[in-house]
């Protein structure tokens, strides 16, 4: 069982800057990847980021060049560094993990507003 939980979500301006982070309950390298989703209302859940267990990372298109991902073995958290944040990035961010044998795990999620 892995326990996630998100951390950093806010208010912030157009063009700002947030950092969320995820905190694991379990060694981030006995998983396959950490994810980070979002989830705004009325749209489907979109995957923004992810890490696999051996360092590679990927980004949706929409966050290319803004969103960095980015994790810390020793104390098992996946951050995600946002700049040039836009009304659009405005969601709920979940971090999300699956396990070798297939089990999804999710956490609560960490709101971001991006409003004037």
């Amino acid at each position: 069982q892995v326990q996630l939980v998100e951390s950093g979500g806010d208010l912030v301006q157009p063009g700002g800057s947030l950092r969320l982070s995820c905190a694991a309950s379990a060694s981030i390298l006995s998983v396959s990847a950490m994810d980070w989703y979002r989830q705004a209302p009325g749209k489907q859940r979109e995957l923004v980021a992810y890490v696999t267990n051996g360092g590679s990372t990927s980004y949706a298109d929409s966050v290319k060049g803004r969103f960095t991902i980015s994790r810390d073995i020793p104390t098992n958290t996946v951050h995600l560094q946002m700049n040039s944040l836009k009304p659009e990035d405005m969601a709920v961010y979940l971090c999300h993990t699956t396990s070798w044998s297939g089990v999804n795990y999710w956490g609560r999620g960490t709101q971001v507003t991006v409003s004037s």
